[in-house]
C-alpha cells in the first residue's frame, strides 16, 4: 500500500472531516472570485452555483441521486449537507438578533411573513399551471417549492406529490434562493434597506435563509441576524400553512 492509498483511506473513513476541507476550498475559490465582481455578487451565491456544478458532475459520474456525496471520497459531504447541521446554522445565525429590535418590527413584521408566504405560494402555482402541471398535489408542491426549497419536500410528502414534482419543486426554491442572494445589493438603496426592522421585514417578505442572509450580508453584515430571524420563521409558518391551509384552498377552489 502506497502513501497515496493511506491518505485515500483516511480521507474516506474521515468523511466528514474531509467534507470541511472541501467546503472550506469551495468557499475560499468563491470569495476570491467575488472580488472579480467588486462584491456585487456575494461568495455565498458564488459558493452555492459552484455546489450545484460540482453535485451535477458527482451525479454524472457515480449515477447516483445524492450528487458529490455518492462518491467515496467525499461521503462526508452527505452528513454535512443533512438537515441537522443545517438546521443548527440557521438557529444559531438568528441567536445573533437582539430581543429590542425584534420588538420594534411589530405587526409590519407579522404581516410580512403572512404576504411572504402566500405572494410566493400564487406565483408558485402559476407558474405550475402554465407548465402543464393541473392536480391539486402538483401545483400546491411547486407553489410550496416557490416559497423556499425546504418547505417545497416537506409540502410534496404532505399532499402525496410525485418525485419528479417534489424535484421541481427543490429547484424552484434554490434559483429564488441565488436570485434573492444576488438581487439584495442591488435593492437595499432603494428599499432603504439600512436598519434591523427593514431588514426583518424584507427577510419575512423574500424567506429563504440562506439567500436572505447571504444578500444581507453583501449589503451590511450588521443586519444579518435580523433578516435571517424572520426567514427562519417563515420557513416555519410556509411548512405549516402549505401542506394544510393553502391545500385545502387550492382543493376546495378546484
Amino acid at each position: 500500500m502506497d502513501i497515496m492509498d493511506i491518505i485515500v483511506g483516511i480521507m474516506t473513513d474521515y468523511g466528514l472531516v474531509m467534507s470541511f476541507a472541501v467546503v472550506g476550498v469551495v468557499m475560499w475559490v468563491s470569495y476570491g472570485l467575488s472580488k472579480l465582481t467588486k462584491g456585487r455578487i456575494h461568495g455565498s451565491a458564488i459558493a452555492i452555483v459552484l455546489g450545484l456544478v460540482l453535485a451535477f458532475i458527482g451525479g454524472i459520474a457515480t449515477g447516483g441521486s445524492k450528487g458529490l456525496s455518492d462518491v467515496a471520497l467525499f461521503s462526508g459531504l452527505g452528513v454535512m449537507g443533512g438537515s441537522m447541521l443545517r438546521d443548527f446554522a440557521i438557529i444559531s445565525t438568528a441567536f445573533g438578533a437582539r430581543l429590542e429590535e425584534i420588538k420594534k418590527s411589530g405587526l409590519p413584521g407579522i404581516l410580512s411573513l403572512l404576504i411572504g408566504v402566500v405572494l410566493a405560494f400564487i406565483l408558485g402555482v402559476v407558474l405550475a399551471f402554465a407548465f402543464g402541471y393541473t392536480d391539486v398535489a402538483s401545483m400546491t408542491t411547486i407553489g410550496a417549492g416557490a416559497v423556499t426549497f425546504i418547505v417545497g419536500p416537506v409540502t410534496g410528502a404532505a399532499v402525496g406529490a410525485t418525485s419528479d414534482v417534489v424535484a421541481i419543486s427543490i429547484a424552484i426554491g434554490v434559483i429564488k434562493s441565488i436570485v434573492v442572494m444576488i438581487i439584495t445589493p442591488v435593492l437595499a438603496k432603494p428599499l432603504r434597506l439600512n436598519n434591523p426592522k427593514a431588514a426583518m421585514i424584507y427577510g419575512g417578505l423574500m424567506g429563504t435563509t440562506s439567500g436572505t442572509a447571504a444578500g444581507l450580508a453583501a449589503t451590511d453584515a450588521r443586519l444579518v441576524p435580523y433578516g435571517a430571524m424572520t426567514a427562519t420563521f417563515y420557513t416555519g409558518l410556509g411548512c405549516l400553512l402549505c401542506p394544510s391551509v393553502l391545500y385545502l384552498a387550492m382543493t376546495t377552489l378546484l
